[in-house]
């Protein structure tokens, strides 16, 4: 199955990120969506989840705070948590990180939610996991997160 690109998600007033433990990507979208969306007067919900549960109640990754706190994004307040099925419900836009979990939450999500469910990158591409990567990776997460969310929020002003 090709994942499916979020192409119009005007009419979306909150928006939830998806990663593997959200503690890397995830957040990073989370806390720039935010900025992005502050900056352009927009008023819009916006949450991270992981597909698993294995840093729960734990904040970001320290390197990808740091990242993100270089370029102005404040990750502190935010704690790892697992995808609720309450969740496909409470947003209007689930973007999955990469392929897996665009595909996990489509086994997950009831079939009429299906269509809330969309690939962040607007290619269709993944987002690589910078875990395991070094201090490099964050770095560039954060500018394929940037612009991906520039492109968002055109899009929901639009």
């Amino acid at each position: 199955m090709k994942p499916h690109t979020s192409q119009k998600p005007r009419a979306a007033k909150s928006v939830l990120f998806v990663c593997t433990g959200n503690i890397c990507r995830s957040p990073t979208a989370e806390a720039v969506l935010r900025a992005h969306a502050a900056r352009a007067g927009l008023e819009i919900a916006v949450a991270s989840r992981g597909t698993q549960g294995y840093h729960a109640g734990e904040p970001p990754d320290p390197r990808a705070q740091r990242h993100a706190r270089k370029r102005g994004y404040d990750m502190s307040g935010l704690r790892s948590t697992r995808i609720m099925d309450g969740d496909f419900e409470a947003f209007d836009l689930i973007l999955a990180c990469d392929r897996g979990h665009y595909e996990t939450l489509l086994e997950r999500a009831p079939a009429h939610a299906h269509d809330r469910i969309a690939m962040f990158r607007a290619d269709g591409g993944d987002i690589p996991d910078p875990y395991y990567d070094g201090e490099d990776a964050f770095e560039s997460v954060l500018d394929v997160v940037e612009a991906e969310c520039a492109r968002l929020v055109a899009a929901l002003r639009a």
